[in-house]
């Protein structure tokens, strides 16, 4: 992976589903949908966010518990329950004022193919379809919900200068 790519990216879109978890959905017997997030791929999106650069989600499912982390993020940038992602880019270029070379997307299976032709830099989490992982620009080395959006993050702030100020910062 091509780290130099990642200092041009001012926005990284996440897929939900195996990205930010691992991928399984559990509901309760009342019929709600639980998700558990990984609080490290959290703190990461928060510090991009505090760099200035933006984080938003698209995403196949529409759920109550994605809409409370993004709250819990600040993630304003929501496109849940989209079946073809790479039908809301112009919507998130309007919105954002970001070209799609700057973008990066985040995705694990074939329903994210499409969007990932769509933006400058292309990831899948280590554990991705084995297709997926085949065309995209870079594979993490952990696993969806298991820290590959920390590791996504901070490299994206090494790229561009910011991770050693962070953790100078941090020290203090």
């Amino acid at each position: 992976m091509d780290i130099d790519k990642l200092k041009n990216i001012d926005l990284l879109l996440l897929d939900v589903d195996g990205v930010l978890t691992d991928g399984g959905i559990i509901f309760t017997d009342s019929g709600e949908e639980v998700k558990v997030f990984n609080s490290r791929d959290g703190f990461g999106i928060r510090l991009l966010q505090e760099a200035g650069i933006k984080v938003g989600i698209v995403t196949g499912r529409a759920s109550r518990v994605l809409r409370h982390r993004c709250e819990n993020l600040g993630i304003d940038l929501l496109f849940d329950g989209i079946d073809d992602k790479s039908s809301v880019l112009q919507e998130i270029c309007n919105r954002t004022e970001i070209d799609p070379a700057n973008m990066a997307f985040v995705g694990d299976d074939l329903v994210d193919l499409p969007l990932f032709t769509r933006v400058g830099f292309s990831i899948a989490v280590g554990d991705a379809h084995e297709v997926v992982k085949e065309k995209v620009d870079w594979v993490t080395a952990a696993e969806g919900g298991s820290g590959a959006v920390r590791e996504i993050c901070d490299a994206i702030l090494k790229s561009k200068g910011l991770f050693d100020r962070i953790v100078e910062r941090m020290s203090t």
